[in-house]
Formats: C-alpha cells, sequence, structure tokens
C-alpha cells in the first residue's frame, strides 16, 4: 500500500545526525497495521526547511549539533518573548516533535489549544505523539474532540479506526472506516479507508 505523503503510516523513522534529527515517513513493508493520520508530514515553514536542507547538505556533527542549539535556542526565545504567539508556539513544538522530543512538544501544542481549542491540525500533531507513544487513550480523546467541532472530519475516523485496529478491534475498525467511505469515497481519505478494510 502506498501512503500519501500527509499522512503518518508505519514507523516514524528519526534520521539521527548526532543530536540532530528530522522526523521522516516510512512505510512498514510487511505490515497491514494503519497508524494515525495527520495533516502534514513536516511543515512548509523556514524551520522545517532549514531542517531538510541541514541534513540534505551532510554537514559534520559538531556543526550539526551546534546548528540544532542554536536554532532550538532561537525558537525558544521567540516564545518566551511572546508565549501567546501561536505561530511561535507551533514552531517550536514542531521542532520538538521533529527531533523526536515528543513529550517535551506536548505542552506547547496544548498551549496552543488553550488560545484556539478547535485547531484540528494541533489535534491531529498531538494524536500523532500519543499514538507513537502508545497511549492510545489521549489519541483517541483528540480525534473525537475533533469531531465535536467538525462531525465529517474524514481524518478523525479514519485515525479511530487505525487506532481500534491496531488494539485488535478489526469490527470496531472497520465501523469507522466506512463512516470515512460514506462521507466521501473518491477522497484521498476515504480512498485510503478503502484500502484498510481490504487489508483487515
Amino acid at each position: 500500500m502506498k501512503f500519501k505523503p500527509i499522512y503518518l503510516y508505519g514507523i516514524i523513522a528519526v534520521v539521527a545526525l548526532a543530536i540532530f534529527v528530522i522526523v521522516e515517513i516510512q512505510e512498514k513493508s510487511n505490515s497491514t497495521q494503519p497508524s494515525v493520520a495527520n495533516e502534514e508530514m513536516m511543515p512548509n515553514d523556514d524551520v522545517h526547511n532549514q531542517l531538510k536542507n541541514q541534513v540534505s547538505s551532510s554537514p559534520g556533527k559538531e556543526n550539526v549539533s551546534e546548528q540544532y542549539k542554536k536554532k532550538l535556542a532561537e525558537l525558544e526565545q521567540a516564545v518566551n518573548q511572546n508565549p501567546k504567539d501561536t505561530i511561535a508556539l507551533r514552531n517550536y513544538a514542531d521542532y520538538l516533535a521533529a527531533s523526536h522530543k515528543m513529550n517535551e512538544a506536548i505542552p506547547y501544542y496544548q498551549k496552543i489549544l488553550e488560545i484556539n481549542p478547535n485547531r484540528a491540525d494541533i489535534r491531529f500533531s498531538l494524536a500523532v505523539i500519543y499514538f507513537n507513544i502508545q497511549d492510545f487513550d489521549k489519541c483517541r480523546e483528540e480525534n473525537e474532540k475533533v469531531l465535536s467541532f467538525d462531525p465529517q472530519n474524514q481524518m478523525a475516523f479514519y485515525n479511530l479506526g487505525a487506532i481500534s485496529a491496531t488494539q485488535g478491534h478489526k469490527d470496531k475498525a472497520r465501523e469507522y472506516w466506512n463512516k470515512v467511505v460514506s462521507i466521501d469515497a473518491d477522497s484521498e481519505t476515504g480512498q485510503l479507508a478503502k484500502e484498510s478494510l481490504s487489508k483487515l
């Protein structure tokens, strides 16, 4: 099954260079277990573009370590200067999450939700973290909160199916994925749900 880059499926492979890491999406070739979906693989912003460029240029690990520390400090300072700046909070949280510091990223995503609880993108970012640290209850909760303000959100329904499938509840997964298909069978998420149904 080929997955679209906007989704986080299979495993999150961490490509480490010294203490500098980025998140890559990788399909599990020998597994049909889905993972939860996120609205984006890696944000298309200056922070993450710089991450990609730094890794592709293969600098020495000492240089990378210094660049990483410098960028982390800059992002943290931006948050400290304006704790209600959701862009600064998001950039810092994304950088921490991409650096595999998921538990450190969580409070910053939560601060964004304190300002605007209806940010589906932030709830999906949290869902991915909770899924990967195997806190399925919190992962489910984030997706259900999305459905509370967006009752037809296919991604949230797909994710609930993915959690159910991961926990071995195939009938429940089938129910969620059929719901995704019923909302819009021709969308990317609808097509993905159909593929996932065929693997149950």
